[in-house]
């Protein structure tokens, strides 16, 4: 018998039902849409970031195998180049100044300037090998004019810059007239691309502009075997050292691994929501059709053609929803590549992404992803249909019989997922793959749960429903469990959905009230005074030592302390950190502690006493530290040095780890006595803004300076921290845009399969409007299930986000902050997503024509 149907015609079937229930299907593809969508769109903007960081760093390095780099800011000697040609025979190398620039020329954006040697420059990168005669004029110029730069041509074309043209830069307030002599325009589009941030000088010109005037960055070289390094690091002299360049490229792109894979993780949960409306929509396109089935099964139709069936259906769906989905992940993409570039410029390092760029591993992997999610929703409705035997297929109520036996064992499905979730989060160093892995089984737990607590509620207030409503409220509670296979998936997705709002809500006001209260204790002076810098959140130039000195001469403040930064690294942990040399303390003793060696006695005392470190509490977390050493071992210019941990302080500027050191033993150490930030309190009673703004007008001439209250720096603050969490705004909106189409879905499948019943209500006098009053009880209904779900589901989501998750990644402890508003909003968005999703099915009820109804089969 199983030979009497062959698959074609039940191809035919399928293609019938697609174009008759075409919004149905619709909706089916329009779930995978969003979820593929959100998911490629973020790891598009990411590949774009880190892609165009990559290219630059590539250009720069071109063939390069080793650096030389300095442990101080103030980079290597030059003279070790000189004796690195010298001493090591055939050795390829080659000089490297950089900084980063502005121009108002260029589009104001952070500009890399890279100074190199021309003479040296051929065996690393082949970007000047041009010897066209206007080329070579443009050389000739470029090697003894000062303050002559080369433009890649897609910067110059961009902002109509020709070769000939002055341009202004800035740096750390200071604008340098520089000359454009050259353009260059690589014949590979990659390199074109990498080349468009980058600005190239003389080796002499860019440490006239960076003031590095006798110093490299670092030193490029080839090495071709392991005698050459062995000689070459002989020659070093203390706090420089030989690096391959492929390790400090991977050191930065490490930096931001932990706030691609929040981002990444988040992205998925719109995809988790859009597989419940996948498997609503199969369940319903399943049960629709068990007669049909049952008739099939009695003619010959085997148990596996059936599931190949349903799976292709869905497979071809999911491939088209998948699809539109890539292409709409372009877009967001596009739209929101500037917002995570801008977190990376503000935390991590200066990247500049013109473009978003197409990976097609990201496109791959988000086709793959849409399909295999939707294959998987889809697999339980297809087992269904394919164990189900004949007689029973005919039966309308088996698959509900069978739902409401199953709902014990969902209880116990709750519960283990609940216990291995725990246990997940509860792994000590388990990461964030572990710790995302218990949160996504928390969430799946609570789905489990969803069925059985529908069924009780809605048994419980049939009579309630009875007596205040009546008929209709008493039909409306009993069609939500009389359909439970469907209704309590559509309020399972609304309900993920809302916990993710009420969670995130939390995560975001909780950090947001911590980050408050930590500003208004640490930052205590009035004014704050430092260069204008590339990025909203860290400073990357110095004060001019001239303008410290007049400063510290002016009346009208009572304490006047600086600071400077560089990086360095934990020897114990093997990490790279800030160092902060601090003159004087900004918080003045309000500075918050986890954990103070000493209690009792202010810990900035014994660092200003130059005995020990005080470290953040992001470096102990980073590292699974509960419990801070008894002294770290950090690199300085004259090698390893060990120091006492003094205390832990919180700190939510920077989550790679800070450590602050009294400044005395940081210009002993370096011999840097730079100033980055300046920080001044003032005597009772002086006029901040007015003082502010004095002080700005008045070193105008000498250097540009960034001066701002402490209210301003307070409030640009919180900017940068509501500018970071715009895009998960973004991602809980688009997860409620698909929640809303799961319950939209799943009101269309009960109001088409209960065509006939509706038309047998209509014909024993129920009215239209009383199958509104009755659609919008049951969707109100299914609402307020979802919402009152999602506040106990929201909470545990936020306890996991803030001590679980945000500690792992960022290693930053937070203080949850609870406000009614979070729960009352979710709740109200689920009711009225929910009534909204109602509209349309209410109107097709309303609508029925009763004859053909009652018809109906």
């Amino acid at each position: 018998m199983s030979e009497v149907i062959s698959n074609q015609p039940l191809l035919l079937l399928t293609w019938r039902r697609i174009r008759k229930n075409a919004f149905q299907y619709l909706l089916f593809i329009l779930g995978v849409a969003l979820g593929v969508a959100m998911m490629v769109s973020i790891d598009l903007a990411n590949g774009s970031a880190q892609r165009a960081f990559s290219l630059s760093t590539d250009a720069i390095i071109g063939h390069t195998t080793h650096r030389i780099v300095a442990v101080s800011p103030s980079g290597i000697d030059e003279s070790l180049y000189s004796q690195l040609r010298r001493n090591i025979g055939n050795v390829k190398a080659a000089p490297i100044v950089e900084g980063y620039v502005n121009s108002k020329q260029l589009g104001s954006q952070p500009l890399r300037l890279v100074g190199v040697d021309l003479f040296a420059e051929p065996p690393f990168r082949n970007y000047f090998n041009d010897n066209s005669p206007k080329n070579t004029e443009g050389a000739t110029a470029f090697l003894t004019q000062p303050n002559t730069i080369i433009l890649p041509q897609e910067l110059a074309t961009q902002y109509q810059i020709s070769a000939g043209d002055n341009i202004a830069l800035e740096l750390s307030g200071h604008d340098i007239n520089v000359k454009v002599v050259g353009l260059i325009n690589p014949a590979n589009n990659l390199t074109r691309s990498a080349l468009s941030s980058i600005l190239f000088t003389d080796i002499a010109t860019a440490q006239e502009i960076l003031g590095t005037v006798g110093h490299l960055s670092h030193i490029d070289l080839i090495l071709d075997n392991q005698q050459q390094q062995s000689d070459i690091e002989k020659i070093l002299p203390i706090g420089v050292k030989l690096d391959t360049a492929e390790a400090q490229k991977n050191a930065v792109q490490q930096m931001t691994a932990a706030f691609e894979l929040n981002l990444t993780a988040l992205s998925l949960l719109a995809l988790v929501v859009g597989m419940f409306l996948i498997y609503n929509t199969v369940t319903f396109s399943v049960i629709q059709r068990r007669p049909l089935f049952g008739v099939l099964r009695c003619l010959g139709v085997t148990p596996g053609q059936l599931f190949t069936l349903i799976i292709s259906e869905s497979a071809v769906l999911s491939i088209i929803g998948s699809l539109l989905g890539l292409g709409l992940g372009i877009i967001l993409g596009r739209a929101i590549v500037g917002l995570i570039t801008q977190s990376i410029n503000d935390f991590y390092f200066v990247v500049n992404v013109q473009n978003v760029s197409i990976s097609p591993l990201s496109l791959a992997k988000g086709l793959l992803i849409g399909v295999f999610a939707s294959l998987f929703a889809s697999a339980i409705p297809a087992v269904e249909a394919m164990r189900t035997s004949p007689q029973t297929t005919l039966q309308r109520s088996s698959l509900e019989s069978k739902v409401r036996s199953l709902l014990p064992w969902l209880v116990l499905a709750w519960a283990v997922f609940t216990i291995l979730g725990a246990g997940l989060l509860r792994i000590g160093g388990g990461g964030l793959i572990l710790g995302f892995a218990g949160l996504f089984a928390i969430l799946l737990a609570a789905a489990f749960l969803t069925p059985p607590v529908t069924a009780f509620l809605m048994e419980s207030l049939t009579s309630v429903g009875n007596l205040l409503f009546g008929i209709v409220g008493k039909l409306a509670t009993r069609d939500i469990v009389r359909s439970l296979s469907r209704t309590s998936v559509a309020i399972a997705a609304l309900m993920v959905a809302v916990s993710v709002i009420v969670g995130v809500s939390i995560m975001i006001g909780s950090f947001r009230g911590t980050v408050v209260e930590w500003l208004g204790q640490t930052l205590q002076a009035d004014i704050y005074v430092t260069p204008p810098s590339t990025t909203a959140n860290r400073v990357l130039g110095k004060i001019s030592p001239e303008v410290v000195n007049e400063m510290k001469t002016w009346r009208g403040w009572d304490d006047f302390v600086t600071y400077n930064e560089t990086e360095t690294v934990v020897k114990e942990f093997n990490r790279q950190v800030k160092l902060i040399s601090a003159d004087g303390d900004v918080s003045h003793g309000r500075r918050p502690y986890s954990w103070v060696r000493n209690k009792g006695v202010d810990p900035w005392q014994y660092l200003a006493d130059g005995k020990g470190v005080i470290v953040s509490e992001a470096l102990l977390n980073r590292v699974n530290l509960t419990t801070p050493p008894e002294q770290i071992t950090i690199e300085t210019p004259v090698g390893w040095r060990s120091f006492p941990v003094i205390a832990v302080f919180y700190d939510y500027s920077n989550d790679r780890g800070t450590i602050l050191l009294d400044n005395d033993i940081y210009v002993d150490l370096w011999q840097d006595k730079d100033i980055a930030s300046i920080g001044l309190f003032l005597k009772p009673g002086e006029p901040v803004e007015e003082i502010a703004q004095a002080i700005k007008t008045h070193f105008q001439p000498k250097q540009g300076l960034l001066v701002q209250s402490n209210r301003t720096l307070r409030n640009g603050s919180l900017e940068i921290f509501d500018r970071t969490f715009a895009i998960t705004d973004a991602l809980r909106l688009l997860a409620i845009v698909v929640a809303f189409i799961g319950v939209l879905s799943a009101l269309m499948s009960l109001q088409l399969e209960r065509t006939r019943e509706t038309g047998i209500l209509r014909a024993n006098g129920m009215t239209p409007l009383q199958l509104w009053v009755m659609t919008f009880i049951k969707t109100g209904l299914m609402g307020a299930i979802a919402g009152l779900l999602a506040m106990p589901l929201g909470y545990v989501l936020a306890w996991i986000l803030i001590y679980v998750i945000n500690v792992r990644s960022f290693g930053w402890t937070l203080q949850m902050q609870l406000q009614p508003s979070y729960f009352l909003q979710a709740f109200a968005v689920a009711v009225i997503a929910a009534i909204l999703a109602g509209i349309y099915p209410a109107w097709r009820l309303g609508n029925t024509v009763i004859a053909s109804a009652i018809r109906q089969e």
